[in-house]
């Protein structure tokens, strides 16, 4: 693997959240009242490796980690940290890799619902903790990935 592809995903994966957490943390500690939420877009690869995404599956790890951290340190100021670990979603990134027609039908297989994500499944997850609904969460992880982990056997 290219060390500029290496340096380019942890740049845009984990430096890019630590510096926006950083920045949110700030203004949520200074103002009137303090508090607020913060939810770091993770990944089901955070919890499982992948031989062609050594550099990706770390970066994912790290900003999970980043909010476990993130949730310690900042509950004295009323901010909560969490996260969503979304599964495949089909986005304009991943949509020539999932013209494999054979690689596709593979992945959704693999899904308990029996289809690949679509970026409003993670909404849902991403407004339930930015919500008083979760008042109480904190350093949490929310898998949303149509039952992929559960069914890797």
């Amino acid at each position: 693997m290219p060390a500029e592809t290496w340096e380019r995903t942890r740049q845009v994966n984990l430096d890019g959240s630590f510096y926006i957490t950083q920045a949110v943390a700030n203004q949520m500690k200074n103002q009137t009242p303090q508090g607020g939420s913060i939810i770091g877009i993770s990944s089901i690869s955070a919890l499982v490796g992948g031989e062609y995404q050594v550099h990706y599956t770390p970066t994912k790890a790290g900003i999970l980690s980043l909010m476990q951290s993130c949730a310690v340190a900042l509950g004295k100021y009323n901010i909560r940290a969490n996260a969503v670990l979304p599964g495949t979603i089909e986005t304009d990134i991943n949509r020539e890799d999932l013209s494999d027609v054979a690689k596709r039908d593979g992945m959704v297989k693999r899904t308990v619902l029996g289809r690949l994500g679509a970026p409003d499944d993670i909404a849902g997850p991403v407004v339930f903790l930015a919500s008083d609904l979760a008042k109480y969460v904190t350093g949490a992880q929310i898998l949303a990935d149509g039952g992929l982990f559960v069914n890797l056997q």
